[in-house]
């Protein structure tokens, strides 16, 4: 799970701000918050972050993206780190970018943190926080490494470390070398935080294919229920040649694709989807198909990109949202834009069936940027799982709780308050007409057909 996560001299983020899902006192949902006794706090499974346009919402999902490949694919030796600093400041662009995660992994609390420029990682930080004390497993800091007295003893960390790039990260060089004690962190980052873009298309979509896979059924009932239109999906087999791949591609998968293999293929422009795998020497291709129901009781067969974009978002959300639900799940899911063209209905039938699913032992969570004013309900969400980024006048973004207003009560209409600007993270209007009458040329009005009054 993220508990909290900070940062610092990142796109429109000039100075420190830190996001926590650690729960407040409030009690209202109160049952379906996750509980973690041997710290005595409660972890929110759910957090929504409001703003308006430009206001940081994106670089806050940007953030979070950077971190993740930081760690997980790392860096190319001489090439440059793609840290992206503040830009309306001064100094800022010669200043470092920090960030800094604590994370439960395996019921145990996490702060990593680094700090870095376009070429060199300046400061990094590993601590294990138990109950009662904090450890501190490695601090990198001006090119030296210090190691807790436990590790001290182990040459191979120090071995590790000289391998190290300065554009590199000791935690990925120290997993690559197989060091055991810092995988379960990096492990976070690359198999529990899911990041899903608004124009992404979520990955698994295979299990969509074939009507043995457990959640078909489950995943093809959801879309009726959800007005769709859909009756199923599944797979279409098509030849190879048709799919109108680079012949560099095609060559790539007669190399790597092995007997029994499975990869995911897009055909972009169009945006169908086909996963390509290799049966009795051949490579065979299938491609994600929607059936409708006809009256006479028989199926409409339409290609994905057929079907409509709310309907695209949904088969791309519905993967995420039965993973959050999974029992012993411990997926991180953060999506930005979450309501692109789904119906606001849509949308919170998603989140209470999510939310539903939530106890004191859960260990999944959601965090999503949207401008749905009407998931601003508390019935739905409590005030300190709603967020809200505004920019000031400097141009940096800041980053506030709805739990930090001690005046809204537990049954206030925040919909309201929050659009008549109380709350602030609203877009800043100017009044006035957006143009003047005489900005309207008589050329335009020619091209519309009319004639230009005297």
């Amino acid at each position: 799970m993220l508990v909290r996560f900070s940062l610092e001299n990142w796109l429109s983020f000039r100075d420190l701000v830190t996001f926590s899902m650690v729960g407040s006192r409030e009690r209202q949902h109160g049952e379906r918050v996750p509980r973690l006794g041997r710290y005595q706090t409660r972890i929110l499974p759910i957090a929504a972050i409001y703003g308006g346009n430009a206001s940081g919402k994106t670089n806050f999902f940007r953030a979070l993206r950077f971190a993740k490949e930081l760690v997980v694919v790392g860096t190319q030796p001489g090439g440059m780190i793609p840290v992206e600093p503040f830009r309306l400041g001064a100094e800022e662009k010669e200043k470092p970018s920090r960030f800094s995660f604590e994370l439960l992994v395996d019921e145990t609390i996490y702060e990593y943190s680094f700090a870095v420029t376009r070429s060199v990682v300046v400061e990094e930080k590993l601590v294990r926080i138990t109950g009662t004390s904090e450890k501190v497993l490695f601090h990198r800091h001006e090119g030296k490494l210090h190691l807790h007295k436990s590790l001290e003893k182990d040459s191979f960390l120090s071995f590790a470390f000289q391998g190290t790039r300065d554009n590199q990260l000791f935690l990925t060089n120290s997993v690559s070398q197989n060091v055991l004690q810092f995988q379960p962190v990096y492990d976070w980052f690359r198999n529990t935080l899911e990041l899903v873009a608004p124009d992404s298309r979520f990955g698994p979509f295979e299990q969509f294919f074939e009507e043995g896979h457990p959640l078909y059924a489950t995943m093809n009932e959801i879309l009726q229920k959800l007005d769709t239109g859909i009756s199923k999906l599944g797979g279409e087999e098509v030849p190879l040649r048709h799919l109108s791949l680079p012949e560099s591609l095609i060559a790539k998968l007669e190399e790597e694709v092995k007997e029994g293999r499975t990869v995911r293929v897009m055909a972009n422009p169009l945006n169908d989807r086909f996963i390509v795998t290799r049966k009795e020497g051949e490579l065979i291709a299938k491609k994600l198909v929607a059936f409708h129901a006809r009256e006479d009781g028989s199926w409409a067969k339409f290609d994905i990109r057929q079907e409509s974009d709310g309907s695209q978002r949904v088969i791309d959300l519905l993967p995420a949202f039965l993973d959050l639900v999974a029992q012993q799940s411990k997926k991180v899911f953060v999506i930005d834009e979450i309501g692109r063209s789904l119906h606001t209905l849509l949308l919170r039938k998603l989140l209470e069936a999510y939310l539903g699913s939530c106890s004191s032992e859960s260990r999944s969570q959601l965090l999503f940027t949207t401008h749905d004013v009407l998931l601003m309900d508390q019935s739905l969400l409590r005030r300190d799982e709603m967020w809200v980024t505004e920019r000031d006048p400097s141009g940096s973004s800041k980053l506030y709780s709805f739990s930090e207003f001690k005046d809204i009560r537990y049954d206030k209409d925040l919909r309201k308050s929050y659009l008549q600007g109380r709350l602030g993270g609203i877009p800043l209007i100017l009044s006035g007409p957006f143009w003047e009458h005489s900005c309207v040329s008589e050329d335009v009005g020619k091209k519309a057909g009319g004639k230009k009054k005297t």
